[in-house]
């Protein structure tokens, strides 16, 4: 005869499962020449994602990270085959380059494994065509990072326009985003070998930081594509920058809408930040928690202090463990969704063209 727990012990089962916590993510990192690895390497152990390998073929790079954060040697493997066949990662991280992108969805989506880039999703048009179509048809998510993603100012910003209508309907989003030059502040070697390629990061400046308010952009007209792009770059340190524009002005042109994004290395310092003007107000986001707003007929601006996200995601680790584990639910709109990232992609093709040729690009023409 079967035995039947009594209600009060099997609601206190249940209840004990529910509330421990789910198992570290095994992550694996594919490559170490972006120098946003240190993000993952220098992050405090919180028990919800597990490093269980890292592919990278230089072992002089290695070496420094291993002198700077103590991981174990035994972690490292000479590529992402030789990893995955060892220990059998959950998901990949990629901090290779950005053209190294479509190699890493190339190996992985087949495997049904998860893959996160480094934004942006990748070095061209084409290239992000082809890694959206493999993570779709092997049903694998495919999330691109963006450091302003995890800024509580932004957060606060879609907040304070779509549910509390602050500012009325957006009319004009101008971005402010780059820092002195990757030279100028001190990127490693390795980072610089692609950072500044054309082919490989796909451009210089409008690139690395064009990305930003495209993406931002997407998300905050929930999705809605551009009519055009017009883009001017320049070259003013060619001594420096020999391959690639250090200076780019992105224009965006909405039925009812502008959106002014400026992407420089050649900022005094660096900065991300925000300006959202609406019928009837403002919104200035000056960094990852402050920003200040006025409405309507007030005289002030009022300053906040944005609290930070919530501890489901509050860094891209472990958002992309509640995404893979399904605690997380995408829309297309989201800031690291594949389509919001296919329309960034376009958004920076179409400014290369547009800075190409002196001419405006329709976006029928994408």
């Amino acid at each position: 005869m079967k035995k039947i727990l009594p209600a009060s012990l099997f609601l206190t089962l249940v209840m004990n499962a529910w509330s421990q916590p789910s198992p570290p993510l095994r992550v694996a990192i594919d490559g170490m020449v972006h120098d946003h690895v240190n993000w993952i390497l220098g992050r405090k152990p919180l028990g919800d994602i597990e490093i269980v390998g890292i592919a990278e073929p230089n072992q002089q790079l290695v070496d420094a990270y291993v002198k700077r954060y103590g991981f174990d040697k035994k972690l490292v493997y000479p590529s992402l085959e030789k990893l995955v066949e060892a220990v059998r990662p959950e998901a990949v991280l990629a901090f290779n380059s950005v053209y190294d992108h479509l190699k890493t969805v190339e190996f992985c989506a087949p495997r049904g494994i998860p893959v996160m880039v480094e934004k942006p999703l990748a070095a061209n048009l084409e290239q992000a065509k082809t890694m959206l179509t493999l993570a779709k048809k092997h049903h694998i998510p495919l999330l691109t990072n963006y450091e302003t993603t995890w800024y509580g100012s932004n957060e606060m910003t879609y907040d304070l326009v779509h549910t509390q209508n602050k500012i009325g309907e957006i009319r004009k989003l101008v971005f402010h985003t780059g820092h002195q030059g990757p030279v100028e502040i001190g990127c490693k070697p390795e980072f610089l070998a692609w950072l500044t390629d054309p082919v490989l990061n796909g451009g210089g400046a409008l690139m690395d930081f064009g990305c930003y308010g495209a993406n931002l952009s997407t998300w905050l007209f929930k999705g809605k594509t551009p009519e055009s792009v017009t883009a001017v770059a320049l070259q003013i340190k060619p001594n420096i920058y020999p391959k690639v524009e250090d200076e780019a002005t992105i224009i965006l042109k909405y039925d009812q809408a502008q959106v002014i994004i400026q992407a420089s290395w050649n900022w005094p310092f660096g900065r991300k930040d925000m300006e959202v003007y609406g019928q009837t107000g403002y919104i200035f986001c000056q960094d990852n928690r402050h920003l200040s707003l006025r409405e309507g007929e007030k005289k002030e601006t009022l300053p906040f202090t944005a609290a930070e996200l919530p501890s489901s995601r509050k860094d891209p680790f472990i958002y992309f463990k509640n995404v893979i584990r399904g605690d997380i639910k995408l829309s297309p709109s989201d800031l690291s969704a594949p389509e919001n990232n296919e329309t960034v992609m376009k958004i920076l093709e179409a400014a290369k063209r547009s800075a190409k040729s002196g001419m405006t690009i329709r976006w029928s023409e994408l």
